[in-house]
């Protein structure tokens, strides 16, 4: 009996022993590489502990032109899955891929997410060409300016981790579940994300009826509009306000959000403004007093500062996603929403009692200009 007790203690001894040596029983954790830092937040948010991820370009860079390196190819070459907007957004993507020659993240493969897939994209041009240089030939790309839209991204993450990693798929589930609540609450405030949940709430944005239906509503003897909290309440006050952006990476946010986008300063995206163009811009941006710029950090803040003060605008200079300053996809909606909130509250530089830029005193909004300097620095 002490002999099978010995044999015993040595057995649970030995496996104890073997379960500490690396690699021998606990899983590698899933290898993810997002193009963006947006889809990046997503993807460890809903991985947790069993996800390695790694972020390609971060929200002060231009997501159309990322400069290669060589490390890129090598963290693609080993990756176990590969978020990309799936569209024509990531203009470098495909050489990348080819160049990395995973077969196990290619397009079409159990590795490889479309954030984009089941949304339906607003400014699909009539015919897909790039014959005039726009560089949006299959519709706006940008879907990550909507945080309503970034349930789908998560959806299609969470999709993408399943089928590398089907082990942990209840984790993986549950970890999406708590991502769209945290949305909901965030984006229509805890009221009545509890009165409706998310999937009324869904159905009344993508018909394009819930400012509607809050306003033709009344609960308890009260308007149901009152109970909108969340980033939608913050912001309420540029709701139906006139802007101009600099490229089109801002329609889904201001259909979300009930903005107007009355023109852009690129004629097309990824073709550089004219001065004919300008000038067209920033007559119709005085004649329809257009008070607000919005323009991303990579973009020439001085162009955006000149054109905004000739027009009588204030700027909004802003990071388009996950940065080290704004190390969450919640801090990055939370300053958009407060930055164009606050822009819409000053007056313009064209107002008399606004000195003009470069004066002491003149207020700024969106990113820092001497912080976007630093950040910018090769």
């Amino acid at each position: 009996m002490r002999y099978l007790r010995l044999v015993g203690l040595i057995g649970i001894l030995a496996l104890t022993t073997l379960s500490q040596v690396p690699g021998r029983t606990a899983q590698p954790k899933v290898r993810v590489v997002a193009t963006l830092t947006n889809y990046g937040f997503v993807a460890q948010y809903i991985g947790g502990p069993y996800v390695e991820v790694v972020s390609i370009a971060d929200g002060t860079e231009d997501p159309h032109f990322v400069k290669p390196k060589p490390s890129y190819a090598v963290l693609v070459q080993n990756a176990d899955l590969f978020i990309s907007t799936g569209l024509d957004l990531e203009l470098w993507e495909p050489a990348l891929l080819a160049k990395a020659g995973n077969a196990r993240i290619m397009p079409g493969s159990l590795g490889y997410v479309s954030a984009s897939a089941g949304i339906q994209l607003l400014e699909v041009p009539a015919t897909a060409s790039r014959a005039e240089g726009d560089i949006h030939i299959y519709g706006n790309p940008h879907i990550y300016t909507s945080p309503w839209l970034m349930k789908r991204v998560a959806t299609n993450i969470a999709a993408g981790l399943i089928r590398v990693d089907p082990a942990h798929r209840d984790i993986y589930e549950h970890n999406l579940q708590h991502f769209k609540d945290e949305v909901d609450r965030r984006l229509f405030g805890h009221a009545l994300s509890q009165m409706f949940g998310g999937d009324l709430l869904d159905r009344l944005v993508e018909s394009g009826q819930l400012i509607s239906f809050l306003q033709s509503r009344t609960y308890q003897g009260q308007p149901l509009i009152d109970r909108l909290g969340g980033w939608l309440r913050a912001g309420w006050v540029f709701r139906d306000r006139k802007v101009v952006c600099y490229h089109k990476d801002w329609i889904y946010f201001a259909t979300l959000f009930g903005q107007q986008i009355v023109d852009y300063i690129e004629p097309k995206p990824g073709i550089p403004p004219s001065p004919p163009h300008v000038a067209q811009v920033v007559e119709r941006m005085r004649r329809e007093d257009v008070r607000v710029l919005i323009a991303a950090v990579y973009f020439d803040r001085e162009k955006v500062r000149t054109v905004a003060e000739r027009a009588g605008a204030v700027p909004v200079m802003i990071p388009m996603g996950v940065t080290a300053q704004l190390p969450t996809y919640w801090d990055v909606v939370d300053f958009w929403v407060r930055s164009i909130a606050n822009a819409f509250q000053v007056r313009p530089f064209g107002d008399s009692a606004v000195r003009p830029f470069g004066s002491p005193g003149v207020r700024e909004f969106g990113w820092p200009f001497e912080t976007l300097a630093t950040l910018l620095e090769p």
